[in-house]
Order: C-alpha cells, then sequence, then structure tokens
C-alpha cells in the first residue's frame, strides 16, 4: 500500500511539474527476440516515435519519441507499447534537458547566453 502510494505521489509531481509541456523519452524494452522484426514495424508506425534501435546489452531496444505531455506518454507506454505481443519489459528515461541533438548545439547555446 505504501508503494501505491508513493507511486500516486510520484506521478502527481510529473504531471504538475510537465502539465501541457511537451515531453522527450527515451524508452528501452525488452522483448521476445525472436519477434524483434514485428515490434520494431509496431512501434516504427507510431507518429510520435522518432527512433527505433535494436541494440545489444541490457535491454533489446531503444527508442526515442516525443509526447504532448507527461499523461500522453504513459498512456503510450502503458497502454500501447506494453501490450504488443512479445513485449516483456518498458522502462522510460525522460529527457530533462538537450545539449546536443544530431549535431547541432540546442539548448547549451541557449544557456551559455544567458549566463553574464
Amino acid at each position: 500500500m505504501a508503494k501505491a502510494r508513493k507511486q500516486d505521489e510520484y506521478e502527481e509531481v510529473l504531471s504538475n511539474y510537465y502539465e501541457d509541456r511537451g515531453v522527450s523519452s527515451l524508452i528501452t524494452i525488452d522483448i521476445d527476440t525472436k519477434k524483434s522484426d514485428k515490434i520494431a514495424s509496431e512501434i516504427s508506425k507510431f507518429k510520435n516515435v522518432e527512433d527505433v534501435l535494436l541494440v545489444t546489452g541490457d535491454v533489446d531496444f531503444v527508442i526515442k519519441a516525443r509526447f504532448q505531455n507527461y499523461d500522453h506518454m504513459k498512456e503510450f507506454l502503458t497502454s500501447q507499447v506494453s501490450n504488443l505481443e512479445g513485449v516483456e519489459n518498458v522502462t522510460s528515461l525522460m529527457i530533462v534537458t538537450t545539449y546536443k541533438e544530431r549535431g547541432e548545439f540546442i539548448e547549451a547555446e541557449e544557456i551559455m547566453e544567458e549566463k553574464p
């Protein structure tokens, strides 16, 4: 019960923090590797998914996606990705600040310009 209450508090903090701001996330997925092509194909169909990468290591896929807000991301993870046949575990890493993307400096330049 205490764990559920902490999870609810965590969810509330994230929802309040992000409100209706966009959220970018790196998502790791463990799968039944025999179904990797089918899962990659299904995930690639979502418009908010930018990258789908099959990787070596502790996870099978790394996905980069953008969402309208935190609730949209949560819905995507719990109702869409987690329910795909062959998906065993899903973890998200919300991106807090992007300093460089696709070879271009992004927010880091703005941060440096703001400093006196």
